[in-house]
């Protein structure tokens, strides 16, 4: 018992910074590097320039993701040290959002990169120019995830010997 109180508690000491800093505040950083600065955009001339500049914001994109699965992860680790079935299938949803989200977001950011604040447009098709739309459908998608995944981390990093007036509760293990 004493061991899973104090894992739970590892757990929320990495989930409650991530998920502050990774998801409210990391994509207007993210935001500021993975798009083609508009310095280099005019100096670009030929659909290769373009393409170069688009592919090199690729690692960004994916450390981008990776860290902003820290809290998912954490989700699922605090399921593992107590499943809950109703919490699992909330987590699965996260999950799903997630990838959602996820695949949304690279292509938004990836197409930005492409279209370069529209000094690329006559180089590529105009479906490209269509993810400028994408961060609207990421925001439909992002707060119902927002949402879920506090209210998840919420209800795992309280403890469960603890009542609803903070009175701290004994458990009595039946051998």
């Amino acid at each position: 018992m004493r061991h899973d109180l104090t894992a739970r508690a590892l757990v929320a000491v990495v989930f409650w910074p991530s998920l502050f800093f990774f998801w409210f505040l990391g994509p207007f950083v993210f935001l500021l590097l993975s798009t083609t600065s508009s310095e280099v955009c005019p100096r670009l001339e030929t659909r290769d320039e373009f393409l170069a500049a688009a592919n090199g914001a690729l690692p960004m994109l994916v450390v981008q993701n990776v860290i902003y699965a820290v809290p998912i992860v954490c989700l699922v680790l605090w399921n593992r040290l107590s499943p809950e079935p109703a919490r699992a299938r909330q987590i699965a949803t996260c999950v799903k959002l997630f990838v959602v989200a996820a695949i949304i977001g690279a292509t938004w950011d990836y197409g930005s990169s492409l279209v370069c604040d529209g000094y690329g447009q006559p180089f590529f098709s105009s479906a490209w120019r269509m993810t400028s739309y994408l961060p609207i459908v990421g925001l439909l998608i992002n707060i119902p995830l927002y949402v879920l995944v506090f209210s998840l981390g919420r209800a795992y990093s309280t403890r469960d010997d603890i009542s609803e007036d903070g009175v701290v509760h004994s458990r009595q293990d039946n051998p």
